[in-house]
């Protein structure tokens, strides 16, 4: 089996769990005995482009020529089984799918958010859900509302971009859905039930966990989506000291927030930007890890982080964290509360007391439904099946 996996990858200098799962990912295929091409661009690398791309950098996410024609060779030369796109944006484009099928080689996408309706892939803007351009056949609401990068132009480029490959998304021959959610949001948006599957993201195993530490920890972009001003507030109600330590790590607009509160409270530490090693360590001081977010979040890296290392979530109950975290008794990795400061105030404590029973069960979900030998093997399944019709 050879398979090109697609990527633009996320500035390096935010979080971005999905460049963890795509490395990730490759790793695993790789060790399974695949032949992974790596196809990838960086966000990064868009200030040291010659002049010309520059120039052309606007239209990149409906055309994305230089990837066109790099992607072409590609094929030409190696004649991969399957082509696996991740994120399309900005250098690569869509039209990545209309140049594999140019070339006879049919295309897998895996769906991390809601970027075929939504021009910046949340179903959320000013602080809320939305779903103004659902149904649309083009997303103004996202131009009006400024909603791809704070700027009316760039939001009606993505827009009309989501416009014009309509039929490009409806021509791949199958899409992972990493939860019933973005199953769901792939059928209301005309994909066939037959063309999708269900399949999460795999985690490396990084080996028995460590005895737990003590507090709690919440790591990722600090961004208002990402609910540290939930987790704040809710902090807030709690005398200083009483929680325990609660860390927070990451770098964002709500960066001033995170400072402000270790500032204010002795309890809070802000760690800033920290590498994936030093996040590590900063996970196995902890109890319980924090995944709070007020969006329908697809599939956050940082509870599979935390169940592999046998650490409890406290999480809300919102997109596909219900589905990673679990809702059986007895077999859940943590708690789920409402997105609400009162819900998560009095989810702490308990949270706090009852760490030490839950991380037995967060490591066995971990094992039983995250593992990379288990969702390895239906990736490659999923590989034969495309290759077969």
């Amino acid at each position: 089996m050879k398979v090109v996996v697609a990527h633009n990858r996320y500035r390096e200098a935010v979080p971005s769990g999905e460049n963890v799962i795509v490395d990730t990912e490759i790793a695993q295929l790789r060790a399974a005995g695949v032949e992974v091409l790596p196809f990838q661009r960086s966000s990064d690398s868009i200030g040291d482009l010659p002049a010309v791309q520059k120039a052309l950098l606007p239209i990149s996410p409906i055309y994305g020529g230089p990837a066109q024609r790099d992607l072409a060779k590609l094929l030409a030369d190696e004649r991969p089984d399957v082509l696996h796109l991740h994120n399309p944006y900005p250098l690569l484009s869509p039209w990545v799918i209309r140049t594999a099928h140019a070339h006879g080689v049919p295309v897998l996408q895996t769906v991390h958010n809601y970027r075929q309706v939504c021009s910046s892939g949340l179903y959320f803007r000013d602080g809320h859900n939305c779903q103004d351009c659902r149904g649309k056949l083009v997303g103004w609401p996202a131009v009006k509302h400024k909603c791809y990068r704070g700027s009316a132009a760039q939001s009606a480029l993505m827009a009309t971009t989501l416009a014009v490959h309509r039929p490009t998304w409806r021509s791949v021959e199958t899409y992972i859905a990493l939860t019933d959610r973005i199953a769901a949001h792939l059928r209301d948006y005309g994909i066939a039930d037959e063309r999708i599957v269900v399949k999460p993201n795999a985690y490396p195993d990084p080996g028995e966990p460590q005895p737990l530490g003590t507090g709690f920890l919440y790591g990722g972009r600090l961004s208002p989506e990402k609910g540290l001003e939930l987790l704040l507030d809710a902090w807030r109600q709690h005398p200083d000291g009483s929680l325990g330590p609660l860390r927070i790590a990451g770098d964002g607009e709500l960066r001033p927030l995170a400072e402000r509160a270790a500032a204010e409270r002795s309890d809070v530490t802000y760690l800033g930007i920290i590498d994936r090693q030093q996040m590590t360590e900063e996970r196995r001081s902890a109890a319980v890890v924090i995944a709070v977010p007020t969006w329908n979040d697809t599939l956050p890296t940082v509870i599979l982080e935390a169940m592999a290392d046998g650490r409890p979530v406290l999480g809300t109950a919102v997109g596909g964290i219900p589905y990673l975290v679990g809702e059986v008794p007895g077999e859940t990795a943590g708690w789920l509360v409402p997105p609400e400061p009162a819900a998560l105030a009095a989810a702490l404590p308990v949270a706090r007391d009852e760490a030490a029973g839950l991380a037995k069960s967060a490591r066995s979900r971990y094992l039983s439904e995250f593992h990379p030998d288990v969702l390895t093997a239906r990736l490659l399944d999923i590989y034969r099946e495309i290759t077969l019709r």
